[in-house]
């Protein structure tokens, strides 16, 4: 099933125009209403065009109103229920509540984190992972958290792994890179100035490029080869990009599972050296 149209829309909210987001907003408040309406219904209802909310609907990947009438009904309420979302994190909620919250907004990044993936994406990731000589990992400010994590975890595996978190050695490390190599940049927005400049001097090099955001339409995503994205919302306190972190982290978990097992001998071989190490310094 290809992804439901809330997180179509979601995942490209921030490239709309303000009206284009006001028509997104209508969609994503009521989507039964807009299911059982018709077109002009629609556009009375927005004070615009038929053809405006037409152009919209294939914006987001439709040939037009009826193909999109047609995956609101199949997509969104295959199961007869609205999809709920969580009530934001009030002043009047308890600790119990509070923390309730938080995990159901985590339960929720990675459920619909888990309905945008894609088995071509993936193959076609761990491909040009496994068939590099190198991989790299990029990621500035909080992004360079998750950075950091996928390479602890990605030592484990048979390839040579690199990173650091200071952007001028990654900029002097992009530029070393190779057609013989691949990376992997974090950005939440895909719209960081530094990350769009690493994507930019490892796509000169020949290396691949495998972009993990929360923006299908990112200036970081299109320089991608490959793009997966996360999918988060934001709470008082816990911003968007926060709480897209725990998707992310999961993204690159199932990467590098799908690479250890694709790598199953090899693998082995790896985690038992690094296993031996680490063992002989613990109590």
């Amino acid at each position: 099933m290809s992804p439901s149209i809330r997180l179509t829309i979601k995942s490209m909210y921030k490239d709309f125009t303000p009206k284009e987001q006001a028509i997104a907003d209508y969609i994503l408040n009521d989507p039964q209403k807009v299911s059982r309406s018709s077109i002009s219904d629609i556009a009375k209802d927005l004070d615009i065009a038929d053809s405006t909310f037409f152009q919209f609907t294939k914006k987001i990947g439709f040939s037009g109103f009826k193909e999109f009438k047609m995956a609101l009904l199949t997509n969104d309420f295959d199961s007869s229920t609205v999809t709920t979302i969580h009530e934001s994190i009030t002043q009047d909620d308890d600790e119990l509540q509070m923390a309730q919250k938080i995990f159901d907004s985590n339960i929720s990044t990675l459920t619909d984190t888990k309905n945008l993936l894609d088995r071509q994406k993936l193959k076609t990731a761990v491909d040009l992972i496994d068939n590099s000589q190198r991989l790299f990992f990029f990621g500035v400010g909080g992004s360079e958290i998750v950075a950091a994590d996928a390479y602890h975890k990605f030592l484990r595996s048979p390839l040579t792994v690199v990173h650091s978190a200071d952007y001028h050695i990654q900029l002097m490390e992009a530029s070393m890179m190779t057609a013989n190599d691949c990376a992997i940049l974090i950005s939440h927005t895909g719209r960081s100035r530094e990350t769009i400049h690493l994507a930019e001097v490892v796509k000169n090099s020949g290396a691949a490029v495998i972009v993990v955001t929360s923006q299908m339409q990112s200036p970081l995503a299109k320089l991608a080869d490959v793009t997966f994205i996360s999918i988060s919302a934001e709470t008082a306190f816990r911003s968007e990009a926060l709480a897209s972190r725990i998707a992310q982290l999961s993204l690159l978990d199932a990467i590098f599972t799908i690479l250890m097992f694709r790598n199953h001998d090899r693998s082995q071989l790896s985690i038992g050296k690094i296993r031996e190490v680490i063992n002989a310094v613990k109590d």
